[in-house]
Parts: structure tokens; sequence; C-alpha cells
């Protein structure tokens, strides 16, 4: 058994996550304001004395039928990552999902990368099982915030080992569908403008790199909507 850590920053729904979280999984711990996403995974994991951990976002909830069982024959040094429900475009991939991590290697990773998952392990597995729904539409920041990011990701093709049919076809899904969900049009919105982002920097590792600074995110989005 792994630690099962939920990781939170500003999310809005944060506190009713962790609490649907704690009911089902008692054990369950929580770090909750780090600032930067890279920072706050290796918090956790240099407090471990364990080889992996659990992490789930704030944003997320999981499903009834996942139970945080790990894989057989486990990997000392490799990263895992289950499938999401997107509740917006309706997309179940990585994004969002619920993450088995290696401490060592997530203790040690370069702060530098612009994808953090993909990025601490060269031995990267994703699960083919949806194990939680990301509920990142909670208001206009949030939505926006969430699929500019995937989608500067998803445009720069910086997620290392990705493929580019599935990026396509995900790039566009996020960029089209989902307007009558709730905030859908701010995701559509996010995602195009992040595609657009992407699409111009993807050479520009410096800007790149701004999607996980939080108050950039911000200062971003008030100059395109206050």
């Amino acid at each position: 058994m792994f630690d099962i850590f939920f990781i939170s920053y500003r999310e809005p729904n944060a506190d009713s996550n962790w609490y649907n979280l704690l009911n089902r999984f008692p054990y369950a711990k929580r770090l909750h304001g780090v600032q930067g996403i890279h920072q706050a995974h290796k918090t956790v994991a240099q407090t471990l004395g364990t080889s992996h951990f659990w992490v789930v976002d704030g944003d997320s909830i999981v499903i009834d039928s996942f139970s945080f069982v790990a894989p057989t024959d486990i990997w000392a040094d490799a990263v895992y990552v289950y499938r999401a429900k997107n509740p917006v475009n309706d997309l179940s991939y990585g994004y969002g999902g619920i993450k088995l991590l290696p401490r060592d290697k997530t203790a040690n990773m370069t702060l530098g990368n612009v994808d953090m998952t993909t990025s601490i392990s060269n031995n990267f597995f994703p699960i083919d099982t949806i194990a939680s729904t990301t509920n990142f539409n909670t208001d206009p920041f949030n939505t926006w915030k969430s699929a500019f990011r995937e989608c500067v990701k998803l445009s720069s093709k910086t997620i290392e080992g990705q493929i580019d049919n599935d990026t396509e076809q995900r790039l566009n899904t996020w960029c089209s569908v989902g307007d009558d969900q709730p905030y859908g049009q701010w995701s559509i919105q996010g995602a195009q403008q992040g595609k657009q982002y992407g699409t111009v920097n993807k050479d520009n590792l410096q800007n790149l790199k701004l999607i996980n600074n939080f108050a950039w995110l911000e200062n971003k989005f008030k100059e395109l909507y206050d």
C-alpha cells in the first residue's frame, strides 16, 4: 500500500473533493497551497519513506470502482498515469488523471520541464483505466486556465512520447467540443488561445514554461477578459 496524496492549490471544489476522498480512504493525506506544480510534488516526495506515492489532483473525484491498487511487478523508477474523464468534452486520457509516482525520481526532478509528469522518468506507463473525473470547469478562470495549459502542451508537442494522431484529435476536441456544458465556452476559448500560444512558442522554452506560473496565467486571463 502506497500513500495517497491529495494535492490542491486554489481549486474552488478542492475541499469537497478532499472530503469525498477522505470518506473512502481515511488514510489519505493532503498537501495544500504550495505554489508551483513541480514544487508541490517534490515537497510530497521528500517526506516519504515508501518507493511510490499516489497523487490525486485538487479538482478530481475518484470514481467508485477505483481502489488504488498498484500494478503488479511495479518498476522502481516508473511513472503510472490513469485516465480521467473530462466532463466538458468527454475525452478520457491522462489529462488530470490519478498518478502513481516514484519517490526518488520525483524528489530529484528538475523544475524546468513544461510537462511535469512525462519528464520525471524515462519509464512512463499510461494505464488504460478510467480512475477519476477531472472537474476543472468550476468558474471562468479555472476552466480557461486548465484548457489553455493543456492545449499549449498539445500544440507545442512538448509532451514526451506523445503520438501525433492522438495529439491532434485531442487538440481539435478541446478547441471545438463542450460549449453546452457548464463553463464550456471558457474551456473552448482557453483551448483555442492555448493552441495559438503553443504553436507560436513551440521553440521558445522560456515562454512555454510560463504556463506553470499561476500568477502569469492570472495576468494573462485579465489581459484578455477584464
